[in-house]
């Protein structure tokens, strides 16, 4: 349906026509200290954004004490998006499915190894890495602030910046070092929607002398047995991944103006270059991140346990408590324009309520594109991954995303 501007897919009456369980993969939620009932109302909410029809496709595994009490998918991996009337093909709860800003958290990860391995420390300067980032007073600028979004470099100094400037990292490197900082006191926090990541990977390709590529690998995917996670997606495996789309109503101003500040390119034309052989060929730290929602909910269900995962550890406990623990008090962000805190990785919870739902202060995780979140509580004994590919400015795609969280914080009582 696309009547006006307004994007939307078909819904079928029956949903189970769209739907596929992996019942051999989800436990008894009475082994997780939950219900049947609290399982059948987070499904009930999932259900209730489908029918929105502004989510082509969603992929959700929730672990609750460890255990995966729910792996599912919802909604077509070809043939049923906005206005398509295709063959439908139904999509696989292991689908790779693009994190977008969820990535920066788990790259943010590659740094904490080095800091682990004493490579890095946290409080040392960019600049004693990266010494063309002096430029403009850049110079004090730490590897923390960095990671936490008080670096200075919310954008590029460049007017109207062509998407395929991301296949060019010497190019965005320099540009970036190069840039005068928004705040010359560094002390006011503004969102790094893309910028901040290409430091990053710089970081970890100069002091690691390894590729973002083969440390992501290596680090995370190989001890994690994660089969689906990668920088971008290789030609061989793109026929695996849903498409992106605009759904909802065609964004307006103010909406239009928010998206360009903050992803640098209007909303429409990000989510079209999402599907583009250029970002998916590229690596780009901050945005593009591929996995399946089980790799997702597996790290952050290692970083949950202290850094091991079924008996394996990736990352020692302090390494997880650094990465977990905030810079600076709540602030509004001069980005987003909305109060948050930050960890030197992850978007962090608030009382008496906050992203990941109510009394969540404890809990860390990351959203990508406005309804990809991925997030762990450690009150509840929760890690959960939800992955979709509908990109909307539409009220209902996020109130009922909120809905979705709010069902599985409901179902998943406090544990301590």
């Amino acid at each position: 349906m696309e009547l006006l501007g307004y994007r939307k897919v078909w819904v079928p009456r029956d949903l189970s026509e769209v739907t596929t369980i992996d019942h051999a993969a989800e436990a008894d939620p009475a082994d997780a200290g939950m219900s049947r009932a609290g399982i059948d109302r987070i499904w009930g909410a999932v259900e209730n954004l489908y029918r929105t029809g502004l989510q082509p496709a969603l992929t959700i595994v929730v672990r609750r004490r460890g255990q995966v009490v729910m792996k599912r998918a919802i909604g077509c991996l070809r043939g049923n998006g906005p206005g398509e009337r295709e063959d439908r093909v139904a999509l696989s709860p292991d689908a790779p499915i693009c994190l977008f800003s969820a990535s920066k958290a788990i790259s943010a990860l590659l740094v904490h190894k080095l800091a682990e391995d004493g490579a890095l420390r946290l409080d040392d300067r960019v600049a004693d890495y990266i010494p063309e980032f002096a430029a403009h007073g850049k110079g004090r600028v730490t590897i923390r602030q960095l990671l936490a979004h008080r670096a200075g470099i919310p954008t590029l100094p460049i007017k109207h910046p062509d998407p395929s400037l991301l296949r060019h990292w010497d190019a965005m490197v320099s540009l970036l070092c190069l840039a005068p900082p928004f705040d010359p006191r560094f002390e006011k926090q503004a969102y790094h929607a893309l910028t901040g990541g290409f430091i990053v990977g710089e970081l970890v390709r100069r002091v690691g002398k390894i590729e973002l590529r083969e440390a992501l690998q290596q680090w995370l995917a190989e001890p994690l047995g994660l089969q689906r996670l990668s920088f971008g997606l290789p030609p061989e495996r793109r026929h695996e991944a849903p498409l992106h789309y605009r759904t909802g109503p065609k964004p307006v101003w103010p909406i239009t103006a928010i998206a360009t500040r903050v992803l640098g390119v209007d909303f429409e034309r990000a989510v079209t270059a999402s599907n583009d052989d250029g970002y998916l060929s590229s690596v780009v730290p901050a945005g593009n991140l591929y996995a399946s929602a089980d790799d997702a909910c597996r790290i952050f269900q290692m970083l949950l346990e202290g850094g091991t995962l079924e008996g394996r550890r990736v990352l020692r406990e302090d390494t997880v408590r650094e990465a977990v623990r905030p810079v600076g008090r709540i602030q509004f962000d001069g980005m987003l324009n909305l109060p948050i805190r930050f960890s030197p990785a992850f978007m962090l919870g608030e009382n008496p309520v906050g992203l990941w739902g109510p009394n969540c202060r404890e809990a860390f995780g990351h959203i990508g594109f406005m309804t990809v979140l991925c997030w762990a509580d450690p009150r509840r004994d929760l890690s959960v991954a939800i992955l979709n590919t509908g990109k909307s400015v539409a009220p209902a795609a996020v109130l009922q995303m909120a809905r979705v969280v709010g069902a599985i914080t409901r179902a998943c009582k406090p544990v301590r």
